[in-house]
C-alpha cells in the first residue's frame, strides 16, 4: 500500500519560511517524479512544483519561482518543499503527489496523493 505523509505545515507571518516534507512508503519513490500541489479555499487545486526521479530536473509554477525550492532525498524516500518569502496568497492545503513517470509531464500522471498539510500565512 502506497502512502504519502506530509508534515511541516503551520502558521507563519508574511515574509517567513516553512519547509514541508513528504515521506513515501510502499513505493520506491526514486523511480518516479514527485510533485507538490495546493488547494486554497474557493480555488481549484494548483500545481506548485515537481522534481524528476533523479532530482536533476525541476519545474515550478510562475507564482512560486524564486521563492520555493523542491528537493528530494531518495535514500530517505522523502521529498521537500522549502518555501521562503511567504505571502498570504500562499495560504492553502499543500499536497504531495507521486507520479507514474520519471519526469513531470502532466498533473494527470500523479497517481498517489497525501492527505495534505495546512499552510497559513498571516499578513
Amino acid at each position: 500500500q502506497v502512502q504519502l505523509v506530509e508534515s511541516g505545515g503551520g502558521l507563519v507571518q508574511a515574509g517567513g519560511s516553512l519547509r514541508l516534507s513528504c515521506a513515501v512508503s510502499g513505493r520506491t519513490s526514486s523511480y518516479y517524479a514527485m510533485g507538490w500541489f495546493r488547494l486554497a479555499p474557493g480555488k481549484e487545486r494548483e500545481f506548485v512544483a515537481a522534481i524528476s526521479r533523479s532530482g536533476g530536473s525541476t519545474n515550478y509554477a510562475d507564482s512560486v519561482k524564486g521563492r520555493f525550492t523542491i528537493s528530494r532525498d531518495n535514500a530517505k524516500n522523502t521529498v521537500y518543499l522549502q518555501m521562503n518569502s511567504l505571502k498570504p496568497d500562499d495560504t492553502a492545503v499543500y499536497y504531495c503527489a507521486s507520479s507514474d513517470e520519471g519526469y513531470y509531464y502532466s498533473r494527470a500522471n500523479f497517481v498517489y496523493w497525501g492527505q495534505g498539510t495546512q499552510v497559513t500565512v498571516s499578513s
